[in-house]
């Protein structure tokens, strides 16, 4: 039996809150942190009764001594940060502090500079070790599920992956012209900045939105995808073996990029402060302001999610390709937990990854990537709490290039 401290009370906390309810048998107790307290004793007023006793805290989560002070008055098992990425780095110093372990959905990036990197959380990676303590980074989906998918066909279809695609989709409408499934400052931040994708040892950048595919996903059909630099590719570029190229794709309709591009256009989507009337302000900040908040989209959500990753490799000398992804409803998630999949895909993963550590499956002293660990506990526990998986031994592939499809085709054309 485990306590946790959840710190976040938005949309990902809230599925992982529900789930770690109805997972009484590991946690027995969870206390619920946020900057705005009345939104944490709703959660707790909506889900008490059961098993799990749940108490709840005002804490900011940019100030370490707080969290310290809160960490020895709830003495914790595990601190669940499912807070912003910009919080990483004070909450793991609390765990320090106190000697806690400590799980995270999303890499640190500084607020003031577009930047998704390791390397600020793996410089503790000493600390926490001769602390004793564990932190497991990224235990969402994507990066989080996507990194066990990694693991999981490693150890059990490959001798060797050379290639890897993370496909990401949300076939989901939620009627709005504009409106983003998590965090605006967060998604908008990612999705504007330039694509990158890791080859033959080096990393290639590309323009945003430069490289486009269509692919047919199952149980969601055709959708426009398009290859961005996400968090996991630079742990997993290191953690797997024999690797010659990972990329990401994420798809997006056409009226998200149209708004997207106008937005950018007028200069609502940077992050340098302006001045307006004696006041700094954060143009993004103030475009978050406006827009839909994403835990309201729930009850408007229709369709299907489909997250997974396509290898490609050898196993007995022999080439292979395999698939394995998740399909989740929107609207059976929102009947669950009240949240949409999106929110769903990346809570589920929290509660399990939590797990894992608490229950000593994942219990080593430093810092560690999803993907270093034993991943088939965690495959069994997402077919029990809501992600069941499924695969494909002959996937489509994802195509070339541009540039190489297009030489192909001149020199097919000089041929002929």
């Amino acid at each position: 039996m485990a306590k946790a401290l959840i710190i976040g009370c938005g949309g990902v906390a809230s599925v992982a809150i529900h789930k770690c309810v109805q997972n009484s048998e590991v946690f027995e107790e969870i206390c619920i942190a946020s900057r705005t307290k009345s939104k944490c004793d709703e959660l707790k007023a909506k889900l008490d009764g059961g098993k799990t006793k749940i108490s709840t805290a005002q804490v900011d989560a940019n100030n370490v001594d707080e969290l310290v002070e809160l960490i020895h008055e709830f003495k914790p098992d595990i601190v669940m940060n499912l807070a912003l990425p910009y919080q990483d780095l004070t909450i793991m110093d609390a765990c320090l502090a106190t000697k806690t372990h400590y799980m995270d959905t999303a890499n640190y990036e500084p607020e003031d500079t577009a930047k998704f990197e390791y390397k600020w959380q793996w410089e503790y990676r000493e600390r926490f070790e001769k602390a004793g303590i564990t932190a497991l980074l990224g235990s969402g989906f994507d990066p989080g599920v996507t990194g066990v998918f990694s693991a999981y066909a490693l150890k059990h279809h490959f001798d060797e992956i050379e290639y890897i695609d993370i496909l990401d989709c949300n076939g989901g409408d939620h009627g709005y012209p504009f409106a983003t499934n998590f965090n605006p400052e967060i998604n908008i931040r990612e999705v504007s900045a330039n694509g990158r994708y890791w080859e033959k040892g080096e990393w290639i950048e590309t323009k945003p939105m430069e490289i486009k595919r269509v692919y047919d996903f199952p149980e969601v059909g055709e959708k426009d995808m398009y290859l961005l630099y996400h968090e996991e590719l630079e742990s997993l570029a290191q953690n797997i073996p024999g690797l010659k190229r990972i990329r990401f794709f994420m798809t997006f309709g056409q009226s998200y990029l149209t708004h997207l591009k106008c937005l950018e256009n007028v200069g609502l989507t940077s992050i340098e402060p302006i001045e307006y009337e004696g006041q700094q302000i954060v143009p993004l900040q103030f475009l978050k302001a406006l827009l839909p908040d994403p835990a309201s989209l729930g009850p408007r959500t229709k369709g299907k999610t489909n997250i997974g990753c396509i290898f490609k490799g050898k196993k007995d000398g022999k080439e292979k390709t395999y698939y394995v992804y998740n399909v989740c409803d929107h609207q059976e998630c929102f009947k669950e937990v009240g949240s949409q999949a999106i929110s769903y895909t990346t809570g589920v993963p929290a509660m399990i990854g939590a797990m894992m550590v608490v229950t000593g499956k994942w219990n080593k002293p430093g810092v560690y990537n999803i993907e270093e660990f034993d991943p088939d506990p965690f495959m069994e526990a997402l077919n029990k709490w809501g992600l069941p998986w499924k695969e494909d031994f002959n996937p489509e592939i994802v195509d070339a290039y541009p540039e190489e499809k297009e030489s192909k085709d001149l020199e097919a054309e000089l041929v002929g």
